[in-house]
């Protein structure tokens, strides 16, 4: 924007504000000099009343439009001059041009500055006045505690609209206005501004300030009665939670209800623990560790052993896996949940209520269970694209694929994200011939593009055939081989594998549970709000079924919030914080990112700069031959507050940590490179990335001065 418009503006302002003072305007707006020209003010409004009314308009919106002091003897003056009606309606009127003016003084001037600067310290703020703008400010102008010419000013940094501003002001404001206006008719009584708050007035006040609460919780109780009209509310419940899944976000809503002596029941269709335990996480990472050690023997070289070599079965590979799964199953099983209080059922649920579930026990039982809240975990299954030609050659997806005992000789992989990158480089260390194919431009394209370059890079040096830009458009047999025909740059690719593993994302389980009777609304992921409230207040979604983020850890995290709200509501409950989520990917390199990368800081147009470390510096990698990768720091500029990390590299899965704990409790690059780092490890490239960030922000003015001083030392 052109500085001309704002400069002049701050121009004027600085000199009427200027004006004011160096004139002494403001002895004019005491109480002592309006008591003792009360008479001759109240004579020549009588005889001109319009232009007297008009004076004091234009007067009074300069003075809330300046932010001056005097507004609120301003507004005692207006019930003595004219009265409780005419002094409410001119005041009323007045002091809401008088602030709007002011708010949109303060957003030309000042707020792309803000948001540039602050933007995404101000990102929970302007989400809140977003929602809910309307209702905070009108709860600010009923409670006098706030100065009015501050809320003007800071409103106007905001996202709040100006036709909200004004006409909330207007409501918020006109009760104390005709409190103030009403004490202005009996000015001759009142010695000073604080003769008018005595303790009932403030307490009046105050009953102001919670009345925009109560009208909140009140509207919210209509709507949920509303929502409810259709259905019997029991009289009483068996539970206080029933929760439907046993994932992971089930798992730890059933833990947190069950640890403060709630009585809760878990429901699980298939086998405790989810996907995490039994097809994700745990599976995939006993895999990749097999494939890693193979991967060390190939270079042996680099380590001056001339020569390791190994013999394997696939098949005994796959059985260690299943060893691993039995190995955690413990810590998910129904032997411990019930041992911590935890009612659990096998068998299928299906909500008939928002306070009932009809249960089919796998005995063949059935039974209706009611309680006071219901949790949905029921988490995600891969998503298979209606490709012609997919069911004919038959396909693997990251549920059935464990189920492998021989290594497939060529293997496609469909889908470029972190489970289809992750399994494509173990079955290639193994032996298979892995082509992978992607739609997009590059591997994991939620990553900056330099991270997809490294990873790529890798996996072509590793005999991987990586097929980016290539759209999957049908399968065919010919001859007895199965073929893959892809379109690539306008023209189509002939691909022909043995096996395809789909793994292009995965999709909510939605169906077969009761949503649709209920009318929960639900589209890719189950509609909740900011605490994890469907349509019914008393039902909630937790983990991949409710989205944004389909991990384990924040599932676990997401059910911490359901139960505690679904245990305390409406006593008390909590927005889920999403300001904080790590995540990695399993692959060599080994991917991590906490908060902003590159790419999503560009795309929200929030200011940053990048501070970088490459990790084939540090002592460590180079003595376990894994001198490769960086860590990349994104920062507010001039600040070392961080405002996002990624590291690629050797335990970057590991070492992000330190950036989520630095980030989750405001720590800075500062305070990382004054904490000791043990030598020698990869973690040193945390204090080192600090270190960087540091000498590129010394300050060259105070340092030229030290060195002035230690040469007269000398």
């Amino acid at each position: 924007m052109n500085k001309a418009p704002r400069l002049l503006l701050i121009a004027l302002l600085i000199a009427l504000i200027t004006a004011y003072f160096a004139f002494g305007l403001g002895r004019f707006l005491s109480l002592d000099y309006f008591k003792s020209q009360q008479a001759a003010i109240e004579t020549w409004r009588a005889a001109q009343p319009m232009t007297a009314a008009l004076i004091f308009f234009v007067a009074y919106v300069a003075v809330t439009g300046l932010s001056l002091p005097g507004a609120a003897v301003m507004t005692l003056v207006g019930g003595a001059v004219f009265g409780l009606l005419w002094g409410l309606l001119l005041v009323s009127f007045a002091s809401s041009v008088g602030a709007t003016l002011a708010f949109l003084a303060s957003r030309f001037l000042l707020r792309d500055w803000v948001q540039q600067h602050f933007g995404e310290r101000l990102r929970a703020i302007n989400s809140g006045v977003d929602r809910e703008g309307g209702f905070y400010l009108f709860t600010l102008r009923l409670v006098p505690v706030f100065p009015f010419f501050v809320i003007n000013l800071l409103m106007g940094l905001t996202p709040l609209k100006t036709r909200t501003f004004y006409w909330v002001s207007q409501l918020g404001m006109l009760a104390g206005t005709l409190v103030y206006v009403n004490a202005g008719t009996q000015l001759a009584k009142i010695q000073s501004l604080s003769g008018i708050l005595s303790p009932g007035l403030l307490g009046s006040f105050v009953l102001l300030g919670i009345f925009p609460l109560i009208a909140k919780k009140t509207v919210e109780a209509l709507a949920a009665k509303k929502v409810y009209a259709a259905w019997q509310k029991p009289a009483h419940f068996q539970r206080n939670l029933i929760v439907i899944g046993g994932g992971s976000a089930g798992l730890v809503t059933a833990y947190i209800a069950a640890a403060v002596k709630a009585k809760v029941t878990l429901i699980e269709k298939h086998k405790l623990g989810g996907d995490c335990l039994n097809t994700g996480c745990v599976p995939s990472k006993a895999l990749i560790r097999s494939a890693r050690l193979l991967s060390h023997m190939q270079r042996s070289p680099e380590f001056g052993i001339r020569e390791a070599t190994a013999s394997f079965d696939f098949a005994e590979v796959m059985e260690r896996v299943q060893r691993v799964i039995k190995r955690v199953e413990p810590h998910d099983s129904i032997e411990r949940y019930t041992s911590l209080g935890v009612e659990v059922i096998e068998g299928s649920a299906r909500l008939v209520s928002p306070w009932e579930v009809d249960v089919v026990r796998h005995s063949g039982e059935n039974e209706r269970l009611t309680a006071r809240s219901i949790v949905i975990a029921t988490g995600a299954r891969p998503f298979v694209p209606p490709i012609p030609g997919i069911d004919d050659v038959g396909y693997l997806t990251s549920d059935n694929v464990w189920e492998l005992r021989e290594l497939p000789k060529r293997l496609v992989v469909l889908g470029g994200g972190p489970i289809g990158s992750e399994l494509t480089q173990a079955f290639a260390r193994f032996g298979a011939r892995v082509t992978q194919v992607e739609m997009l431009p590059r591997l994991l394209m939620r990553e900056d593009p330099e991270v997809s370059g490294c990873v790529m890079q890798r996996f072509r040096a590793e005999g991987i055939d990586v097929r980016v830009e290539h759209t999957a458009k049908k399968f065919l047999v010919e001859k007895g081989e199965k073929i893959l025909i892809a379109e690539h740059q306008g023209r189509e690719v002939r691909i022909p594998f043995d096996a395809v593993l789909v793994a292009v994302g995965r999709a909510a389980n939605l169906k077969g549970y009761g949503l649709e009777e209920l009318g929960i609304s639900a589209n890719r992921t189950i509609e909740t709000n900011e605490f994890l409230q469907t349509k019914y207040p008393n039902i909630y979604a937790a983990g991949d079924v409710a989205g944004p983020f389909q991990f384990t850890h924040t599932a676990a995290h997401q059910a911490w919030y359901a139960a505690v709200n679904g245990l305390f509501d409406p006593f008390k409950k909590f927005r889920v914080d999403y300001s904080v989520i790590p995540w990695a990917t399993f692959i060599e390199p080994e991917v991590a990112r906490v908060g902003l990368n590159e790419l999503e800081a560009n795309e929200r147009k929030i200011a940053f700069e990048v501070t970088r470390y490459d990790i084939d510096d540090l002592d460590r990698a180079i003595a376990d031959s894994e001198a490769h990768g960086f860590v990349k720091v994104l920062t507010v500029p001039g600040k070392d507050k961080i405002l996002g990390v990624t590291i690629v590299g050797e335990h970057a899965g590991d070492l992000i940590a330190e950036y989520v704990l630095a980030m989750r409790h405001g720590i800075g690059l500062n305070r990382i490179l004054g904490t000791i780092h043990i030598y020698p490890t990869m973690a040193e490239a945390n204090k080192y990335v600090a270190g960087n960030w540091k000498k590129a922000h010394a300050p060259q003015k105070l340092l030229a001065w030290v060195s002035r001083f230690h040469r007269w030392r000398l």
